[in-house]
């Protein structure tokens, strides 16, 4: 399959270069471009004062121009890419973008080693940068946990599944997926004034996780050393999560790193609470996100191999 290979490919990519700081400051990135275009329909469609079902149907339009329009641009340049090995390295420099598995792996890298340094006010500041929760009330067990949620959260989003719906459809499928999840992240929240208007992002974003999110699950029991107990913790816990989706990957890691995840979460505003993941299992510290960041790598190593063999067949 030529759509695997370019996407093992760009994972290589992705994991060797990540986004370079000079090509950021010269031409953004296709989050930044899909999310300006976010924003623009946002403000001026999302009418505080419309009847809610208005603004439900109105950012439901919105969110399927954004996704379509993208999914367009991929299936455009698809159709312009050269046969053979040339348009699978094209598709894959293309698709690198979209992936963000050496940008996971160091952000949460950054939250470790001030962690590990005892340093915690600077480990507040780096999680601060992949979690909404407030920093000054974590202490280096809920530093940790924030930091191994996040990993396996985004191993989902932000590797499998838009490996998944690349292998599947292409630089369209990528593309749109990226579209999806942007929306979500930006107006799929359940606030005065997103509740309504990113309704259907919300719903779109958990559909399109739905088995890709189940497979990175899988995929962190298969590299647990205790793979037996991974699995019946991911089975047994995975619906205790506020997502129908992010609870499979978050499980099994728990699982993997014998900590206990999830639980009540302190935001700015409020204390939501939350029932606890792999519950019986102790704290998460600095040595556990070492261990989280070995399974992230592990991880990716399983997705690369699956995409080979897939491209081979």
């Amino acid at each position: 399959m030529t759509f695997a290979l370019t996407m093992a490919l760009a994972l290589l990519l992705d994991w060797l270069f990540g986004w370079p700081d000079w090509l950021y400051a010269r031409i953004g990135h296709p989050v930044t471009w899909i999310g300006r275009l976010i924003t623009q329909l946002e403000v001026r469609l999302n009418r505080q004062n419309a009847a809610r079902n208005h603004r439900v149907i109105v950012g439901a339009i919105s969110s399927l121009f954004v996704v379509a329009a993208c999914a367009a641009v991929g299936l455009i340049v698809q159709l312009m890419l050269p046969d053979g090995v040339c348009g699978v390295v094209t598709g894959a420099v293309l698709a690198w973008p979209l992936l963000a598995a050496r940008s996971l792996h160091d952000h949460v890298k950054d939250v470790q080693q001030p962690l590990a340094a005892g340093n915690i006010e600077r480990a507040r500041d780096a999680v601060s940068r992949i979690v909404g929760r407030d920093p000054a009330r974590l202490d280096e067990a809920g530093i940790a946990r924030s930091a191994i949620e996040s990993l396996a959260e985004n191993t989902a989003d932000g590797v499998i599944v838009p490996l998944f719906w690349g292998v599947l459809l292409g630089l369209p499928g990528i593309a749109a997926y990226k579209a999806v999840n942007t929306l979500d992240s930006m107006i799929g929240y359940r606030t005065e004034k997103y509740e309504a208007y990113g309704k259907f992002a919300a719903r779109l974003d958990d559909i399109v996780n739905w088995i890709p999110a189940r497979l990175t699950g899988v995929a962190f029991v298969v590299v647990s050393n205790d793979r037996n107990h991974a699995w019946q913790v991911m089975r047994r816990d995975a619906a205790l999560h506020r997502s129908p989706n992010a609870g499979w990957p978050e499980a099994a890691m728990a699982a993997g790193l014998n900590c206990r995840l999830s639980g009540p979460r302190t935001y700015a505003d409020r204390i939501e609470q939350h029932p606890w993941i792999n519950e019986d299992a102790p704290d998460p510290d600095a040595a556990t996100v070492v261990g989280a960041l070995a399974m992230l790598k592990r991880c990716l190593i399983v997705a690369a191999g699956v995409l080979v063999v897939m491209s081979l067949l």
